[in-house]
C-alpha cells in the first residue's frame, strides 16, 4: 500500500538541554470561563493555580486582574459557572461537584473526613464569598435581586442579599436540563427546558402569574430557548425523536431540526426555518452559551453543518432563506455577542487550520473580519464594552486572559505567571501531516527533543486525545484536561523523547466528514489506521529508534492506546493508558465512536451490533498483545466506568501480558486535584524509563 507523509512547518526550540522539572510546566495557572458583565466593562474568570481554584476580576479603565476569592488547598473542588449580576458588580460562581456530571454524588479526591458540598455562592470585589445555596447552573435575573439555580433536577429562586433561604419555584414532575434557566428580558419569566427522557419541552414560568406554560409540546426533543427583547415570544431549537442527538457529536444526517418561534401567551408556535437533507441535518453546537440568539433586528443567528463545516447563519423571525455569516472550509467554535446584539466575536481555525484566531462578524451579514492572526493561538472571545477579551497562548507560553484595544494586547494577570515558568527551555511543536495506514491524511504536533544532535536516535511517543471530539493544537490547550496533557508533552521531549499528537479522525477542526468517518469507535475502530500510520511515520524518520515506540493517551486516547498494544505490539513497545474504553459492548446503546453499542437497523441485529463493538474494543485483541502497559484509572470515574480497567486487567493477567497500574481513590475523569495529575504524570515517565 502506497503511504504519503508529508511534514510542514518550520521547527524551533530553545537552544540547549531543557533543564526544568514537571512541577514546573505543570505550574502555570490555568484560566477558564473568561465572561463578560452586562454592561460590558467588566470581566471575570476562574483562575486553576494548582489546584486552588479561584474567581478573578478586571474591571475598566486598567483591567487589573484581581482574585476576588481566596481559596488555597489543592482540595479538588472545582468553579466555574460564571454569572454577572446586571450592575456589574457582583460574581455569581458554582464550587464543589463534578461541573461536567450535575446532580451526581459530589466528588471527594481529596477524602475530606467532613465530606464536600455544591453550592452557588456570591462574591462582590472586597468582600468575602456568601452560600446562596446548594446547588449549580445559576442563573441571574437581568432586574438584579435574585438568582436561580438548579438542584436535582428542580428550579430554586433566591434572593442574592442572602436575607431569605433558597425557594422551590415549581413543584414538576420532570427534571430540568442543567445551563438551560433562561430570563426574560423583562425579568418576568424563566424559560427552561423539561426533560421527559425520550423528549423534553420548552416551559415558560410566569412569577406574576404563578403560572406554567408549555411551548407547543410534542414527542420530539426542544431545547436552547432564546429569548425576544420585548419578552413575549421564545425561540428554539427542536430535534426530530429519533433523530440524532442534541450534544456534540450528533450524526451527519438525520431526519432534519427546525428552529421554531412560540409566544409565551399561549404556547402555540411556529417553524421558522428547517434544515435541508443531508450535511447538516442532524443537530450540531458549537461550544458556546448560548448557541442560539435572538439578535438585533428580530434576527436568529444559529450554527449548521450544512457543506460539511460548522458555521453560523441568521433568519429572519418571519422565516425565509437562512443568511450565512462565516463563508469557508473551516470550524466556527466559540461564539460571544455584543449587548446590543449587533455584533458576533467568535473563535476559529480559518486560514489556519490548527490554530484557533479571534473573528468578528455583524449578525445582520458578513464578511467576518479578522480581529488576530499570526502564530499566537487566540481562544475563547468575549466583547468588554469597548474592547474584545480572550484567552490566548503559543507553543511555549501557556494560556492567558487578555484584552485587545486595537492593536494593543494586555494581559489580565501578569504575575500570575510563576517566574520560574520555563518558557524559554520548551519547544514550538511542529505541524505534521501524515497517512493513516488505509491512506487517510492525519494532522499532528511534532515534539523534537530541543538538545538532538544529528545523527541521534530517539525513543518515540504517539499522544492520542479523549473526547474523541476534540482537536489538538499548535500550542497550548483551552481545556485543562488537554493543556496538562500539552504540558506533559513538552516534557516528555525535554527528556529525549520524540513525541508526536495526532488529531486522529473522528475528532474536529476538519469538517464534518472527518468527524463522521467511516467505521469508527464502536461500527469498527477505524481510528487504529492513524495510530497504526503515526507508528509507521516515525519509523521512517532518522531520529527515532524504531524499536522503541510507545503510546499514550486518556479516555478515547486510551482506548486507541490500547487498541494499538493489541493489535500492533509489533510496533509499539509500551503504553500507558489513562481510563481507556476497553469494551465498547459493555457500554450498552449509543452513538458509535461517542461510546456504546451502536444502534440496530435493518441491515443489523441487536446481536451483530453487539458483536461489531466487541470487535471494535481492545478487549478482542488480547490475544495477540505482548508490549507492557500502565493503566491509570480514578475509580469514581463518571466518564468511563472504573469496570472497563477491572476487565482488562483480568483478561490481561489471564493472556500473562505484563502490566502496572496506579489506580487513584474518588477521582473522577478529569481529575480534580493537581496532585493527581503529577502522580499519574510521574508514574508514566518512570514507567516509559523502565519498559519503553
Amino acid at each position: 500500500m502506497r503511504r504519503l507523509f508529508l511534514v510542514t512547518l518550520a521547527f524551533t526550540c530553545a537552544a540547549g538541554a531543557a533543564t526544568f522539572t514537571l512541577e514546573q510546566v505543570l505550574s502555570a495557572p490555568f484560566p477558564s470561563e473568561l465572561t463578560s458583565s452586562p454592561t460590558g466593562g467588566n470581566l471575570a474568570w476562574v483562575l486553576n493555580e494548582r489546584g486552588a481554584r479561584n474567581v478573578w476580576v478586571a474591571t475598566a479603565p486598567d483591567y487589573k486582574g484581581v482574585r476576588v476569592t481566596s481559596y488555597t488547598e489543592d482540595d479538588g473542588q472545582d468553579v466555574g459557572q460564571l454569572q454577572w449580576t446586571p450592575d456589574g458588580k457582583s460574581v455569581v460562581y458554582v464550587r464543589g461537584g463534578d461541573l461536567e456530571f450535575l446532580d451526581h454524588p459530589d466528588p471527594n479526591p481529596a477524602a475530606n473526613p467532613a465530606g464536600v458540598e455544591q453550592a452557588v455562592w456570591v462574591v462582590t470585589p472586597g468582600s468575602a464569598p456568601r452560600k446562596l445555596g446548594a446547588g449549580h447552573s445559576p442563573a441571574v435575573s437581568p432586574k438584579g435581586g435574585v438568582a436561580a439555580f438548579l438542584r436535582e433536577g428542580k428550579i430554586y429562586i433566591v434572593p442574592l442579599s442572602g436575607a431569605e433561604k433558597p425557594a422551590l419555584m415549581i413543584q414538576a414532575r420532570s427534571g430540568v436540563t442543567a445551563q438551560d434557566l433562561e430570563w426574560s428580558p423583562d425579568g418576568s419569566k424563566i424559560a427552561f427546558v423539561s426533560d421527559r427522557g425520550n423528549h423534553s419541552f420548552i416551559a415558560v414560568y410566569d412569577f406574576g402569574a404563578k403560572t406554567l406554560t408549555y411551548m407547543e409540546p410534542t414527542v420530539d426533543r426542544d431545547q436552547l430557548p432564546a429569548w425576544s427583547p420585548d419578552s413575549r415570544q421564545v425561540a428554539f431549537v427542536r430535534v426530530p425523536a429519533g433523530g440524532g442527538r442534541g450534544g456534540r457529536g450528533g450524526g451527519g444526517s438525520g431526519p432534519g431540526w427546525s428552529i421554531r418561534v412560540a409566544s409565551v401567551a399561549d404556547g402555540t408556535g411556529r417553524e421558522i426555518w428547517k434544515s435541508e437533507p443531508g450535511q447538516g441535518s442532524a443537530f450540531h453546537p458549537t461550544e458556546s452559551d448560548p448557541t442560539l440568539l435572538w439578535a438585533a433586528g428580530d434576527r436568529i443567528v444559529f450554527p449548521w453543518e450544512k457543506g460539511g463545516w460548522l458555521r453560523l447563519y441568521s433568519v429572519a423571525v418571519e422565516g425565509g432563506a437562512a443568511n450565512l455569516l462565516t463563508p469557508g472550509d473551516f470550524e466556527v467554535d466559540h461564539v460571544a455577542y455584543s449587548g446590543d446584539r449587533k455584533e458576533i466575536v467568535f473563535d476559529s481555525n480559518q486560514d489556519d487550520i490548527d490554530r484557533r484566531h479571534v473573528w468578528r462578524v455583524s449578525t445582520a451579514g458578513g464578511p467576518a473580519q479578522a480581529v488576530t492572526k499570526g502564530d499566537q493561538l487566540e481562544m475563547t472571545p468575549v466583547f468588554a464594552g469597548g474592547v474584545i477579551a480572550y484567552l490566548h497562548a503559543d507553543g511555549r507560553h501557556p494560556l492567558r486572559a487578555a484584552i485587545r484595544q486595537g492593536e494593543t494586547v494586555k494581559d489580565l494577570a501578569p504575575d500570575s505567571i510563576p517566574a520560574d515558568f520555563p518558557a524559554d527551555s520548551l519547544v514550538t511543536p511542529q505541524q505534521v501531516i501524515f497517512s493513516g495506514s488505509d491512506g487517510l491524511q492525519i494532522h499532528g504536533q511534532l515534539f523534537l527533543p530541543p538538545a538532538s544532535q544529528p545523527g541521534e536516535k530517539h525513543k518515540a511517543l504517539v499522544f492520542m486525545h479523549g473526547g474523541s471530539r476534540r482537536q489538538m493544537l499548535l500550542g497550548w490547550h483551552y481545556m485543562d484536561y488537554y493543556n496538562n496533557a500539552y504540558g506533559m508533552n513538552q516534557y516528555l521531549a525535554s527528556q529525549g523523547y520524540v513525541v508526536l499528537s495526532i488529531n486522529y479522525r473522528s475528532g474536529i477542526g476538519y469538517g464534518l466528514g472527518f468527524r463522521e468517518p467511516a467505521n469508527y469507535g464502536a461500527r469498527g475502530g477505524s481510528e487504529y489506521h492513524d495510530v497504526e500510520g503515526a507508528g509507521l511515520y516515525l519509523r521512517t524518520r532518522p531520529d527515532v529508534d524504531a524499536a522503541h515506540i510507545g503510546l499514550w493517551g486518556g479516555s478515547y486516547g486510551g482506548y486507541l492506546t490500547a487498541m494499538g498494544l493489541a493489535r500492533g505490539s509489533d510496533l509499539f513497545a509500551a503504553g500507558v493508558d489513562f481510563h481507556g474504553v476497553h469494551d465498547w459492548s459493555a457500554r450498552g446503546n449509543g452513538p458509535g465512536g461517542a461510546g456504546g453499542t451502536p444502534t440496530p437497523t435493518a441491515e443489523a441485529s441487536r446481536e451483530e451490533a453487539a458483536r461489531l463493538a466487541y470487535d471494535s474494543s481492545p478487549i478482542a485483541s488480547v490475544s495477540t498483545w505482548k508490549s507492557p502497559v500502565l493503566l491509570i484509572h480514578g475509580d469514581d470515574d463518571r466518564n468511563v466506568n472504573f469496570s472497563e480497567t477491572v476487565e482488562l486487567v483480568t483478561a490481561l493477567r489471564r493472556q500473562g501480558v505484563y502490566f502496572e497500574q496506579l489506580i487513584l481513590p474518588d477521582e473522577i475523569h478529569g481529575f480534580l486535584r493537581h496532585a493527581s495529575w503529577l502522580k499519574a504524570y510521574r508514574a508514566e515517565v518512570d514507567f516509559f524509563k523502565r519498559k519503553l
